[in-house]
C-alpha cells in the first residue's frame, strides 16, 4: 500500500510525525502524555488522544502490548520517508570522507562494493549490505546489530542472520520492491514474517552495473541522515561507473 496525506488533516500530521520522530530516538511506545509534554501541538491531550485513536483505525499506528502508547506502522514509516522527513544536507567532511574510503577501488566492482558495505556500516550504525550482478552479497558491521534493542530478541537476530546468508532470498526480498525510489526501502512488515516486524532495510540499485547496496536494521533509522548518504553513495558510484 502506498501511503499519502489525502485522508489526513494538517493536525494528524503533526501528531503523527511527532509520534514518529519519538519512537525513533527512543524506541519506546509513544502516548499522548508525551507528545502534549514535549511537542508544540496546541490542543488538548484528550484530542491528541482522540486523534491517536483516528490514526490507528487508519492504520498508521498499532496499540503496544507492553503500554498504553502507540507505535508507528510500516504504512506510517513509508508516509514519514516520501512526504515528512526533512533530509539533513551532508558535510563537506561526509562527502570527501565516503570518496577517500572508496574511490581507490572505483576499478574493482567487487572490492568497492565490499567497501561500500563498510563505509555504510559505519555512517549508519547497521549492517550494510551489497550485492553484485551475480547475486553476491557481502556484509559489514554485524556488531551494529546487538547495539539496537531490538535485535536483543535472540529469535529476531537469528532470522536477520539466517536471511543475509541466504543471497538468493535476498535478491528475492529486493525484486519485490517497485518503488521509483532514488532509496528503496522495505520494511519487515511486508515480508509476512511477523518475526522480522522490527526492521527495515535500505537499499538503491544501480542499473548500468545491476548491482544493489544498502543497509539493515530496525525501523528506528536516522532517516533524515541516511537517506541523503545513500543518494550521495548512488551518484558517486553511478559516476565511477561512467
Amino acid at each position: 500500500m502506498i501511503a499519502n496525506m489525502i485522508d489526513l488533516v494538517a493536525r494528524q500530521i503533526q501528531i503523527l510525525r511527532a509520534i514518529i520522530e519519538e519512537f525513533i530516538e527512543t524506541g519506546v511506545p509513544v502516548g499522548s502524555e508525551k507528545i502534549d509534554k514535549k511537542f508544540n501541538i496546541g490542543v488538548s491531550p484528550a484530542t491528541i488522544r482522540n486523534e491517536m485513536v483516528y490514526l490507528t483505525k487508519q492504520g498508521y499506528l498499532i496499540k503496544s502490548h507492553i503500554s498504553a502508547g502507540r507505535v508507528p506502522t510500516a504504512l506510517a514509516m513509508r508516509l514519514y520517508i516520501n512526504e515528512l522527513v526533512k533530509e539533513k544536507e551532508l558535510s563537506v567532511a561526509d562527502e570527501v570522507g565516503v570518496k577517500e574510503k572508496i574511490w581507490r577501488y572505483r576499478n574493482q566492482m567487487e572490492d568497492l562494493l565490499y567497501e561500500t558495505s563498510k563505509v555504510l556500516a559505519d555512517k549508519s550504525h547497521a549492517l550494510g549490505i551489497a550485492m553484485n550482478s551475480e547475486g553476491r552479497m557481502f556484509h559489514s558491521g554485524y556488531s551494529n546489530l546487538l547495539q539496537m534493542p531490538e535485535f536483543y530478541d535472540i529469535n529476531l537476530t537469528r532470522q536477520v542472520l539466517h536471511m543475509i546468508e541466504e543471497d538468493q532470498l535476498m535478491d528475492q526480498i529486493f525484486e519485490s520492491n517497485h518503488s521509483e525510489n532514488a532509496v528503496k526501502v522495505i520494511f519487515g512488515q511486508d515480508l509476512g514474517n511477523k518475526d522480522l516486524d522490527q526492521i527495515s532495510i535500505m537499499f538503491v540499485e544501480l542499473p548500468n552495473t545491476n548491482c544493489r547496496f544498502g543497509v539493515l536494521g530496525s525501523t528506528r533509522f536516522d532517516y533524515s541522515y541516511v537517506l541523503p548518504i545513500m543518494k550521495y553513495f548512488k551518484g558517486l558510484i553511478e559516476s565511477m561507473a561512467d
